[in-house]
């Protein structure tokens, strides 16, 4: 054999050898579109104004948080830039501004667009584009249980069915002999907290005695209540956002009507809505919800490290009222994205983004109620599903029994 072909013999030798040893070079960084060497795009529609402004903080809340992981250096070096959009709650709005987005601005990902019908109209196209829609802000079931016709589409909180299943139990529980009666928005979102009601009483659906929609434009749900109240009602559920559910806690008390039980959802149930209320002249009794996430005015979790940071982090948002609990929901919806994308590591593609968070999230998080695990798995995509009943004192929300999981009810 000549000299050089005794070194190439050898070169070959020694990359075999290094193979074998697991010595080969590591797989370059895989990035998609909105991914840079130092940054991270994502976009979002939020209502900053319309009828449902009460939730554009949580928009803001969210930002916050994400300045937070960046002054701690981002993520893998990456900082994220958050790109928030108003639609003012109303589709014919988020259509376009979600285009411009994804067109224009090239996000990497869509995060926590806020609004059933909103993100709705938007689903079928994010999903052609094979852009993801992360933890939208909504509890519509449609986001976990059509997850295999949507596979680029995720919700984040408890599902509005698995909710009013549990109101469901509660009533029957506690008031068997309730004549309940029900005012929804007459939409997707009201529609599906009223399916859940319905299909958690089962054989005692011939409990509810009527039920009454409003339009979200509508100026007042005044007439809805007293037809209500006209009827006989004495357990009423209230399936509504935060500015007709304020409305309507004050128009009860106007009525002179005092239901035995009133419940309200939880995305109209932070402190500050319930005392807007009861500035409007609302009587507040026997109110019945549910939570997930600690609650910043609940003096259990004062010296709590997660609502510490909570308090810290907001502190950075000029516009968030520390005590506004939207905006720990911000918070902690943003920090299950970051770990998220912290997981995804060097290969910071949509499509790996994707498969961990539909299908390998297990997560605590640290703003939500101890025992409530953030979680999903190749074949349950609803995150959380875990909710404790809370009554109102007075001044603030009380937590009732244990954890109460949902989880398999809605497949």
């Amino acid at each position: 054999m000549g000299r050089n072909a005794a070194r190439l013999a050898a070169v070959a030798a020694f990359l075999v050898t290094l193979g074998a040893c697991g010595g080969s070079p590591a797989p370059a960084p895989q990035t998609d579109i909105g991914i840079t060497s130092n940054s991270i795009l994502l976009g979002t529609t939020n209502a900053l104004s319309g009828p449902a402004a009460a939730y554009g903080t949580i928009a803001h809340a969210e930002d916050a948080y994400f300045t937070y992981i960046n002054n701690q250096g981002g993520i893998n070096g990456r900082k994220i830039t958050f790109k928030i959009q108003d639609d003012a709650y109303n589709p014919a709005n988020t259509v376009p501004l979600t285009k411009g987005l994804v067109e224009q601005d090239q996000v990497f990902a869509m995060f926590s667009g806020l609004g059933t019908q909103d993100q709705t109209s938007v689903r079928d196209y994010l999903n052609s584009k094979k852009v993801p829609q992360l933890f939208v802000a909504t509890g519509a079931t449609t986001f976990g249980k059509d997850f295999s016709t949507n596979p680029w589409t995720m919700g984040w909180q408890p599902p509005y069915q698995g909710e009013a299943r549990i109101y469901a139990k509660d009533v029957v529980q506690n008031h068997p002999n309730a004549k309940i009666g029900v005012l929804y928005q007459n939409d997707d979102y009201g529609q599906d907290y009223l399916k859940g009601l319905t299909d958690g009483l089962g054989s005692n659906a011939s409990m509810i005695v009527d039920k009454e929609s409003y339009d979200v434009t509508a100026a007042s749900p005044a007439s809805q209540l007293a037809i209500l109240k006209a009827k006989g009602v004495d357990t009423l559920f209230l399936f509504s956002t935060p500015k007709p559910t304020i409305q309507s806690l004050a128009i009860i008390t106007g009525l002179h009507w005092t239901p035995n039980a009133i419940y309200v959802n939880s995305v109209s149930n932070p402190q500050v809505y319930m005392l807007a209320a009861k500035n409007a002249g609302a009587a507040l009794a026997n109110v019945t919800s549910v939570g997930y996430l600690k609650d910043p005015t609940d003096p259990q979790w004062a010296n709590d490290s997660a609502m510490q940071q909570y308090k810290t982090i907001i502190a950075g948002c000029a516009t968030c009222k520390p005590n506004d609990g939207f905006n720990l929901y911000g918070v902690a919806v943003a920090y299950t994205m970051v770990d998220v994308l912290k997981q995804a590591g060097s290969t910071m593609t949509r499509k790996n983004v994707m498969d961990i968070a539909a299908n390998r999230l297990n997560e605590t998080n640290p703003f939500a109620l101890p025992g409530v695990k953030v979680k999903t798995t190749s074949s349950d995509h609803f995150p959380i599903m875990q909710e404790q009943v809370i009554t109102w004192s007075g001044t603030g929300w009380t937590l009732q029994g244990s954890l109460i999981d949902e989880r398999g009810t809605l497949k």
